[in-house]
């Protein structure tokens, strides 16, 4: 089974097998390059903010865009419900992790991280310029078979367990404002080895997360602000092999709005 994160050099020999989707903004993908056969699908698209404006909603109303809208953007981009998904952004991975995790929500299982980013692979390897023309699809969404996501209750009772690793994968002075109780503070890019752009080696991940009180034996509960960065912490976990996270969806956005309790350092 192919590894929830892949390498460029993966994806160069897969590059026919599978359907690469660029979530950089449309002027970086016309005209900086792209992956060859890469769809653009940028961030703004399948944020939720977007799509609750669109309906005339809150758009601090949950995380996800709805399925309909994700249908909608992925059948313009061209992408069955089928295709073997590999993403990638210029910003170390996060937002591409974002997208991967909407996907898994959405049922799409064979979803994956190009590790490095962009700039990994344009180093090494040829990029394209504009975008192709690409049939539109009916991209349907399934419900995913075993979703991480848990609501406000879980979190709550979760708080009270000892055996929970509660992770705040925000900068130091967002967790010294405020914080979940018992939280502890690790910025996802401590994962991200600057030169290389990609995730530094495992053992070097594991022992961070060691350090943080992060072991797979313990259950881990993800957050931060809306669900954007713990998608990066959530990949690399996954990638490592934890069997026991739970991604809290909505995140401060929803625990502040219930007027739920906060620590400060």
């Amino acid at each position: 089974m192919t590894d929830i994160v892949v390498s460029t050099e993966w994806l160069a020999d897969h590059l026919d097998e599978v359907r690469v989707v660029d979530v950089r903004d449309t002027w970086e993908f016309d005209g900086i390059g792209h992956v060859p056969g890469a769809v653009n699908v940028p961030f703004d698209t399948f944020r939720a903010e977007e799509h609750a404006v669109e309906r005339g909603g809150d758009p601090t109303e949950g995380m996800l865009p709805g399925v309909d809208a994700w249908e909608q953007v992925l059948s313009e981009a061209g992408v069955a419900s089928d295709d073997i998904l590999v993403v990638y952004d210029d910003t170390h991975g996060v937002f591409a992790a974002r997208f991967l995790v909407t996907a898994l929500a959405y049922g799409h299982e064979d979803v994956h991280l190009l590790d490095g980013d962009f700039s990994a692979w344009s180093r090494d390897h040829e990029v394209e310029r504009g975008e192709r023309e690409r049939e539109a699809t009916e991209y349907v969404a399934r419900g995913a078979d075993d979703s991480p996501f848990v609501d406000f209750e879980t979190v709550q009772a979760a708080l009270k367990d000892d055996d929970v690793a509660v992770l705040d994968t925000r900068e130091p002075h967002e967790w010294e404002a405020g914080h979940l109780p018992g939280a502890v503070q690790l910025d996802w890019r401590e994962l991200v080895d600057d030169d290389s752009r990609g995730l530094k080696p495992d053992a070097e991940l594991e022992a961070i997360l060691a350090d943080h009180g992060v072991t797979p034996e313990r259950r881990v509960l993800l957050y931060c602000n809306t669900a954007r960065r713990i998608s990066h912490t959530y990949v690399v976990l996954r990638h490592l092999g934890y069997e026991d996270v739970m991604f809290y969806e909505g995140s401060l956005t929803e625990w502040e709005a219930r007027g739920a309790p906060l620590e400060s350092a």
